[in-house]
């Protein structure tokens, strides 16, 4: 496999310029440091779910030593991809492009079940589409009124198949004013221009967390930037590529790149974390493709977490008092896969009033990662009750989380236990506490 590249700048200290399949593997020195960092390996104890062992299999299937069959895929499908191995790994091991570039073979090499096959094939002519998933919204919210998600959590679920009760139970509370309506085009800074960005909107943001678009763009506008929204925008391939579908997550953001490419903006702003990390490694998607990798880098360059932007800027605007108790969780492609990880923290810290908890085990993942609780739903909820114990146990008043997956995650965890716990992007906090409105 000689597509994969490491496309680091020189000043990193595993860069070797552009890298072999092979050579990735080699990283790996089998230490175990990856272990107790990774939640299905936590879960059942079991070495070919753990990064090491998975690094194992794909060398022997490299080398034409074990074959790539139902067995070893399953054990690449229970990857949560959730990059914790990463941080935790004291040899730079890119398991993240290895995870990736095998989960490509796996989709190319093995016969997946037609029940499966159709699943996958609904999730992905639909998540990824704006437009198709708002068409969804009136059936989802008519769902909700009726207590449909309350009635899947208890034993008429137990009728459903696990991906279609999963599925229902992370229906989000939907207001259909909000889920409609348009951002602005052009949002002027106020007071004194300080920067000039651009917003992208994402998918599942957009569709059922609306105000999480708006209100990133009015703390933006408070702090002294002009914020742009091209129209028209896709999808940013981030949910494709993390699972194995790399031509179609090229084609994703081929597109995104030539509606922003042309904009004189400071930066390229981003308020979900998955679509984040994937945005940012554009430059290493592109790499092998010369008519792009200039392109591609060149936007890369300029993406910034809203939370990682707004930590570079001085805060202008006044904070009212928030009083709250607030579990901050840490969602995986931001503090793993990006290392955003004090700047949310620290802007928290800028409103009066609110305190900030942390949660045992905090680098452990919810188990949403992007797709995976809908394909390997059992998995999920094991990591995900985890993840819920552990944000009970510091009694907070509201969980915040800067990805919508997460947040859906764990909101379907709570509703299933029946806990009422607000849920809220670190940036609807500051929202409220700079325009002085209630939290929503």
């Amino acid at each position: 496999m000689a597509d994969v590249t490491d496309a680091r700048p020189a000043d990193s200290p595993q860069h070797a310029g552009p890298r072999t399949f092979d050579s990735l593997l080699s990283d790996c020195v089998h230490c175990g440091f990856c272990l107790p960092a990774c939640p299905t390996y936590v879960s059942w104890g079991e070495e070919m779910d753990s990064p090491r062992g998975r690094i194992d299999l794909m060398k022997g299937v490299e080398d034409g030593v074990i074959p790539l069959d139902d067995a070893v895929a399953g054990h690449i499908d229970k990857c949560l991809g959730c990059m914790a191995c990463v941080t935790a790994c004291p040899s730079g091991v890119r398991y993240d492009l290895l995870i990736e570039a095998t989960r490509a073979k796996v989709e190319a090499a093995v016969q997946r079940p037609a029940e499966d096959r159709a699943f996958r094939e609904f999730v992905f002519s639909v998540f990824p589409y704006p437009r198709r998933l708002r068409a969804m919204i009136p059936a989802l919210w008519l769902g909700t009124k009726l207590g449909f998600s309350r009635a899947v959590a208890g034993p008429l679920g137990k009728l459903l198949p696990s991906r279609l009760r999963q599925l229902a139970a992370m229906a989000p509370p939907i207001d259909l004013r909000d889920a409609f309506t348009s951002l602005p085009v052009l949002t002027p800074a106020k007071g004194e221009r300080r920067a000039r960005v651009a917003l992208v909107a994402g998918c599942v943001q957009r569709a059922f967390f609306p105000n999480v678009n708006a209100a990133t763009i009015r703390v933006l506008s408070a702090e002294g930037c002009e914020v742009i929204v091209p129209g028209g925008q896709g999808c940013c391939g981030a949910l494709s590529l993390h699972s194995g579908r790399p031509d179609e997550a090229k084609r994703f953001a081929r597109a995104l790149i030539e509606r922003f490419e042309k904009l004189r903006v400071d930066a390229i702003i981003i308020n979900a974390a998955g679509c984040g990390s994937t945005l940012k490694e554009y430059g290493e998607l592109f790499v092998s493709e010369p008519a792009w990798s200039e392109r591609a880098q060149a936007f890369a360059e300029k993406v910034r977490d809203v939370n990682e932007y707004l930590a570079t800027l001085e805060p202008r605007a006044p904070r009212k008092a928030l009083k709250l108790r607030v579990a901050y969780h840490d969602a995986c492609h931001l503090a793993h896969a990006q290392r955003v990880r004090v700047q949310p923290r620290a802007l928290l810290r800028t409103i009066p009033g609110l305190e900030l908890c942390e949660i045992p085990d905090g680098d452990q993942c919810c188990g949403s990662a992007g797709t995976y609780n809908l394909f390997q739903p059992e998995s999920a909820h094991e990591v995900g009750v985890r993840k819920v114990d552990n944000v009970q146990s510091v009694a907070p008043d509201l969980v915040a989380s800067a990805n919508p997956g997460c947040t859906l995650q764990m909101q379907s965890i709570f509703r299933e236990r029946g806990v009422a716990l607000r849920a809220a992007h670190p940036i609807e906090l500051l929202d409220a506490a700079i325009c002085g409105t209630p939290l929503r």
